[in-house]
């Protein structure tokens, strides 16, 4: 399936928590799919645990419904807006849902922690301008993302502890298997630059490229 002539594709931004996914995809000043909104609710009978404990495994694909994201990411690239949840960490619950429109733009950012398990799936629709995968040292994203997730309540802090002790002992394999399905690993320059890139090639199809802000407010998503 391939998209229809004027519509725009998609640039999937992955990488382990904390890399700073939410920031560099504000900073493109194009519209963003936040796919950690696709998480599953709390009470879902098939969310994994943690191996050798009861911590449900919310860094595991198996947490997340990427058949409801892939089929937002189609329907923004086929009609330019879709309907998405909005997604609470802290409760493990879908809140609300908004209303998500990408305009004029050429492209648009889908991030989250497992952008890189649909590009297979958005290659194969014909959906994808790029696949990339956002890193850096595991010290820097574990002080990152453990200040991030005590400022926004999102678990208890013996939780958080856990979580981030462990990501940073694997953060070096999380960014080999998102390469690995798909995703071009980069520091946040060469990941600006390649889809300031992306929205280039694709912009003779749409009317207009918005510009990347200079300054964003600090991301509240991973």
């Amino acid at each position: 399936m391939s998209p229809q002539p004027n519509t725009p594709q998609v640039v999937l931004l992955a990488g382990p928590s904390g890399s700073g996914k939410s920031s560099l995809a504000a900073r493109t000043g194009l519209p963003v799919l936040r796919l950690d909104d696709f998480y599953k609710e709390g009470d879902d009978p098939t969310l994994p645990l943690v191996a050798g404990s009861p911590d449900i495994d919310w860094d595991s694909p198996l947490s997340w419904d990427a058949e409801a994201a892939v089929g937002a990411v189609a329907e923004l690239c086929r009609t330019g807006a879709t309907t998405v949840p909005v997604y609470s960490i802290a409760t493990s619950s879908r809140v609300d849902t908004e209303a998500l429109a990408v305009g004029q733009a050429p492209v648009f950012v889908a991030e989250g922690i497992f952008a890189a398990d649909i590009v297979a799936r958005c290659r194969e629709l014909g959906l994808l301008a790029d696949a990339l995968c956002l890193r850096g040292r595991p010290s820097t994203t574990f002080r990152r993302r453990l200040l991030r997730d005590l400022r926004e309540g999102r678990k208890s802090i013996p939780f958080l502890l856990r979580r981030g002790l462990r990501l940073m002992r694997t953060e070096r394999s999380i960014v080999a298997r998102q390469r690995a399905l798909g995703a071009y690993p980069c520091a946040r320059d060469e990941a600006l630059g390649r889809i300031a890139a992306a929205a280039g090639r694709y912009a003779g199809a749409r009317t207009a490229v918005p510009a990347p802000a200079e300054e964003a407010a600090p991301a509240t998503r991973t």
